[in-house]
């Protein structure tokens, strides 16, 4: 096998891994500036704050739920490098609209701002769905099989690194610098997706059924009825049910729990994508480039019991005085900090070893004509389950829940996953 940081020197993995990578830090640059910004300049009411997080999260996964199964079927009967050009020539003009947004909001026209931003976030979310299923499904067709786990991990690995960069640099740039910088990687990205190499239609052509719903259930019903992937899915989605619940659920618990500025928020939660980075690498590792289910069990096993951790070391947290916040020095200097930081490094690389074979399952489990919508069966299912998620996030945060107490929720829904992975593993290794 290929030492799988050498696919970064091939032709038929670097542009495909770059676009990728410029994609997900411009994605999360842009959210990332949008959130804090209506966390800490626009919003002042930790439910306000939730809520905001909450219809951004579920504005951005609807998509997923009514396009990935026409998604899939494009992928699928069509040239994946022509569809990542069109897909990176769209990002372009989001990004005008996004940036539009921060700007207008910026000027002190926050209503209107707000509109324009979560249209981009709308339009990000298609962006998102339609580049899903090429990104995993494309790399069995340009890798060796004994490749795949490795270019799968990269990709993952690659993912969050990228999202690590967008974070930190939407802590430290100003709202006119993020708009600028959007509207220029998306130029960078659009270059470098013409570099992927062609991935052309593989088996017989398809008839493309064009209504949502129709389309998803027939995707579902086609993908779902067979174990193993039924069960990769399941586990799929319950993980990622999980990251909606934190991606809602951390800004405001930083602000105001851990009473710290917008740089520890974008700090903190470049540790936690440096986390699943690591995790990705660390399961390639481990598993010697074998697909396999093996570790995922313990390792969100783990991932529950760090959260419920990171849950008591938020407890008796010394705030900030009234009207302040915590800079990263004066953050740093708190006695649980450190254990706090530690903490959400290790949820994350036990949930990047969870996840990252569970993808490489479901692309080298089925014919390669069929990855794409086998991959686009699983983000519509993934966005149903994360739908859920924001809403029951919604309801709880209604009814008064701490973050703190949110965080139980997300340790039991660890153990689901858990069951899960274990009846995947048992079935198919």
């Amino acid at each position: 096998m290929l030492n799988a940081m050498g696919l970064l020197k091939q032709r038929r993995f670097l542009p495909l891994f770059t676009t990728q990578f410029l994609g997900a830090f411009n994605d999360n640059l842009f959210k990332t500036s949008m959130v804090l910004f209506a966390t800490y300049a626009i919003f002042n009411d930790p439910h306000m704050e939730a809520n905001f997080n909450a219809l951004a999260t579920g504005i951005a996964i609807l998509p997923f739920f009514l396009l990935s199964a026409l998604a899939g079927q494009l992928a699928d009967s069509h040239d994946k490098a022509r569809i990542i050009r069109i897909v990176k020539t769209a990002e372009i003009g989001i990004m005008l609209l996004g940036a539009a947004g921060l700007m207008v909001a910026r000027a002190g026209y926050p209503t209107l701002g707000i509109g324009l931003m979560l249209g981009a976030v709308l339009f990000l979310g298609v962006h998102s769905t339609f580049f899903g299923p090429i990104k995993y499904a494309i790399l069995p067709q340009h890798l060796k099989p004994c490749d795949v786990l490795g270019g799968t991990g990269l990709v993952e690995a690659g993912t969050y690194l990228a999202i690590l960069l967008g974070t930190i640099m939407a802590g430290y740039v100003p709202i006119e610098g993020a708009a600028i910088l959007v509207i220029v990687v998306a130029l960078i990205g659009w270059i470098t997706a013409r570099q992927v190499p062609p991935a052309p239609r593989e088996g017989p052509r398809l008839k493309l059924n064009y209504n949502p719903f129709t389309a998803s259930w027939r995707l579902i019903r086609t993908t779902m009825h067979i174990p193993r992937l039924f069960l990769a899915i399941c586990a799929i989605s319950f993980f990622w049910t999980i990251g909606s619940v934190l991606i809602i659920v951390f800004p405001p618990l930083v602000k105001n729990v851990l009473t710290a500025d917008e740089r520890v928020a974008s700090g903190a939660i470049a540790v936690f994508s440096v986390g699943v980075a690591i995790g990705s690498v660390v399961i390639n590792t481990m598993l010697k480039g074998r697909i396999s289910a093996r570790y995922s069990p313990v390792s969100v096993v783990a991932m529950g019991v760090f959260v419920v951790i990171f849950s008591f070391l938020c407890r008796n947290w010394v705030p900030a005085a009234p009207g302040t916040f915590y800079d990263w020095s004066q953050f740093v200097a708190q006695p649980r900090a450190i254990p706090i930081m530690l903490c959400l490094l290790a949820i994350a690389t036990t949930g990047g070893m969870f996840v990252v074979p569970l993808y490489a399952f479901l692309t080298t489990t089925v014919e390669k004509d069929q990855t794409a919508r086998t991959v686009a069966a699983n983000n519509v299912v993934n966005s149903g389950a994360m739908t859920v998620g924001s809403i029951a996030v919604l309801g709880i945060n209604m009814l008064g829940v701490k973050p703190v107490d949110m965080l139980f929720v997300v340790a039991a829904m660890c153990l689901v996953s858990a069951w899960i992975a274990q009846k995947l593993h048992a079935a198919c290794d």
